[in-house]
């Protein structure tokens, strides 16, 4: 009698361990997700970047359809030439990768992009969608929660989808200096060391923007890299407010009447017309015979005097323009440019998973001038926020960095060993009884 009841017990506490332990599993599994996690509490939005590989050949126009963006700023952001004739019926090859500008939300408190849309048609299945059509960049299951979809197999051909995509602003900075960052499908051939030095970055930076305990990653995984940029400095009330450009490419602003620069040499934003601009605002700068990007430079003894003619915005239809005048030290030199690129047609061996373009390498097989800017990272460790840099990163909701999860939840770091004997404990205690 006693043996049964102490039996009973045995089981009754084995019984206990095991829902303890499929408890701790499950919650471990739940906060391994894959893309990083940024908590927001307003409404604003930022401009952010989406790491894309074209899973077939597209037009640039149906490239802008499939996420709802302008094409001509898929052109400008990878520094491709939009002068060339009809640019947006060029086709872009399979399996090439470029950058995709979105805005980036804050919805439900987290950071996404919820802007786009996508129409099935009669092959499409959710995870065909998620894992070919936007290359990883969400998942079947995120597609299948955003639409509120009970049965996945039943599918109507037509039917348009909610497709939430990564992304995150962290204020548009890096340890204190302006950055963009860029959701990044991790490919069975990277490294974090790899994608750091791609992207002018640090292993470490990388680890503490994706709150990573270890730089172990995965394929699958979606990093978010922040890229060295120009920040522009508009107004509040102006429609462009918060422009960013990341080093190495281009944006058109002001209803496509504006073009901003970033780099090569410095992270200074410049502005001018646009190479296609019609029916445009004034760019003349007032009480001047200046122009929108003019600069004038004058040697005298006390050094040069430098008057310029800046774009400040665009304002209801209108395009803001700032004359300054100040006394440099020497005269400047010309404008540089990002190297401009023709729109592709094949894909360079071994540049599929870098940016298109980076400021390292311009895709055409010549390395192109670097910003030569690394984050610093004095005062940081590895897995913690940096000492001036993003805050408040956390492991994303559907699979993250394959080491950031162990940071999240503390659970995580239960040695496996336990665990497992917990479990065979539970089993065993039936044999014993």
């Amino acid at each position: 009698m006693a043996d049964q009841v102490l039996c009973s017990a045995c089981r009754s506490l084995n019984l206990f361990l095991f829902v303890i332990l499929t408890s701790i599993l499950a919650n471990v599994a739940f906060v391994c997700a894959k893309s990083t996690i940024e908590p927001c509490s307003n409404s604003d939005s930022c401009n952010a970047l989406l790491g894309y590989t074209l899973y077939t050949d597209l037009k640039v126009s149906e490239v802008g359809s499939l996420f709802q963006v302008d094409p001509i700023s898929i052109l400008t952001a990878n520094a491709i030439d939009v002068s060339y004739p009809d640019v947006e019926n060029h086709i872009l090859p399979s399996q090439l990768f470029i950058k995709i500008p979105i805005s980036c939300s804050c919805v439900d408190g987290i950071r996404k992009s919820v802007s786009t849309r996508y129409k099935t048609r009669p092959s499409d299945t959710l995870s065909s969608i998620a894992d070919s059509i936007y290359a990883g960049l969400v998942s079947s299951d995120q597609i299948r929660e955003a639409n509120s979809i009970a049965d996945p197999s039943l599918l109507d051909v037509g039917q348009t989808l909610v497709v939430p995509l990564p992304c995150t602003c962290f204020n548009g900075t890096d340890n204190s200096l302006p950055a963009i960052y860029l959701s990044y499908v991790v490919q069975p051939e990277d490294t974090l060391s790899g994608i750091a030095f791609r992207y002018s970055t640090t292993i470490t930076d990388l680890m503490d923007v994706n709150a990573m305990g270890n730089p172990a990653i995965k394929a699958g995984d979606i990093l978010a890299v922040p890229l060295p940029a120009c920040a522009s400095k508009f107004p509040s009330y102006a429609s462009d407010f918060g422009l960013i450009v990341p080093n190495g490419s281009y944006a058109i602003t002001a209803s496509h009447c504006v073009q901003c620069s970033c780099g090569p040499g410095n992270l200074n934003m410049y502005c001018m017309p646009a190479p296609f601009a019609v029916s445009c605002s004034s760019m003349q700068c007032k009480n001047s015979n200046l122009m929108l990007g003019n600069v004038t430079a004058q040697q005298s003894s006390a050094g040069c005097n430098v008057t310029s003619c800046s774009y400040g915005g665009f304002v209801n239809g209108t395009i803001l323009t700032t004359l300054s005048s100040n006394l440099q030290p020497r005269c400047p030199g010309p404008q540089q440019f990002p190297p401009l690129k023709a729109p592709p047609t094949t894909v360079i061996r071994d540049t599929n998973f870098a940016p298109a373009p980076a400021p390292q390498f311009d895709g055409s097989g010549s390395p192109a001038p670097s910003s030569g800017l690394i984050p610093s990272t004095t005062g940081s460790l590895p897995g913690l926020p940096p000492a001036s840099g993003p805050i408040g990163s956390t492991s994303g909701m559907n699979s993250a960095p394959s080491s950031a999860f162990s940071l999240m939840n503390p659970l995580a770091s239960i040695p496996a060993a336990f665990l497992l004997f917990i479990l065979v404990n539970y089993i065993m205690s039936f044999s014993l009884c």
